[in-house]
């Protein structure tokens, strides 16, 4: 998870004398965690996307790895842009009925009608029968621009999803598609750094309850509410303040880092009739975790 996530979890829930520096040294001598860092090409100048609710835009992509011992090759990834709060789910194909199925049993019956569905321009994402799904449930559907994967920010969490199961020990790797949805919700329960809160308490409005936290006995601060309304009241309280400091964490977030990327970004002006060489993104490989 690395050290600001390991470290936001771990005060969250227990106090040694140099925390930080045992954790830093712990994260840092991970030999399978440090194999899986590597270097973020840079593109073109950032342009940030902006939400202001839960399930205002949610991503979609495939994840294509190497088959597992029952022969999953794919991992249907679903985020929401706001929360950053996420859901992967294994499947053996990318057809167009795979992912509508998925869509609607895994994700939309459990957290709803999204407004907006964004993904790149796969045969799967833009078939006839997702355009269907989208038009009855009442959802728009955006693209990204070709040869342009960077603009689909589920990309993001792919790298992050692939860096979790890359640390799985070799044997577990064989059987990756176990892992997926406990790494995910170990992700889901940590600090993101782009808004500052866990994407699970701005989904759902709480703090997650963890294995940890049975081990030692540790319960999530609760509130006394003598009736449903007040609970209600003070859910939509807490709901308003979260999302508030989440949107001026994730602008801060986003100016500084367009002001980074933007600065080593060198202009590459095109002239009309300029020849120009088309990478084909769609020979992907296998990811090997």
């Amino acid at each position: 998870m690395g050290f600001e996530r390991t470290l936001e979890l771990a005060r969250a829930r227990f106090y040694w004398p140099r925390m930080a520096r045992y954790i830093d040294a712990k994260c840092k001598t991970c030999e399978r965690c440090v194999r899986r860092k590597a270097r973020v090409q840079r593109a073109s100048k950032l342009v940030n996307i902006k939400v202001s609710g839960p399930l205002e835009l949610v991503c979609i992509d495939f994840l294509s790895l190497e088959p597992d011992s029952r022969d999953t090759r794919n991992i249907l990834v679903v985020t929401d842009h706001f929360t950053k709060y996420a859901q992967a789910y294994p499947t053996k194909d990318q057809t167009a009925k795979t992912v509508a199925s998925v869509l609607w049993e895994n994700f939309i019956s459990h957290y709803g009608f999204p407004r907006r569905l964004h993904s790149d321009q796969g045969a799967c994402f833009e078939s006839e029968l997702v355009s269907e799904l989208c038009k009855h449930a009442g959802i728009s559907k955006s693209r990204t621009t070709p040869y342009h994967p960077r603009g689909n920010p589920v990309e993001r969490f792919n790298r992050t999803l692939l860096d979790l199961l890359g640390t799985l020990e070799e044997k577990k790797k064989e059987e990756w598609r176990k892992y997926v949805r406990p790494l995910v919700h170990a992700y889901n329960c940590t600090k993101n750094d782009v808004t500052g809160e866990a994407p699970f308490l701005l989904m759902f409005g709480r703090e997650p309850r963890l294995p940890i936290d049975l081990c030692f006995g540790i319960y999530p601060q609760g509130h006394n509410h003598r009736a449903h309304s007040q609970y209600v009241r003070d859910l939509k309280k807490r709901l308003r303040h979260a999302y508030d400091l989440a949107s001026r964490n994730a602008e801060k977030r986003q100016l500084l880092n367009k002001k980074r990327w933007d600065a080593k970004v060198t202009a590459l002006p095109l002239e009309v009739g300029d020849s120009v060489l088309v990478r084909n993104l769609s020979l992907r490989k296998k990811h090997k975790i």
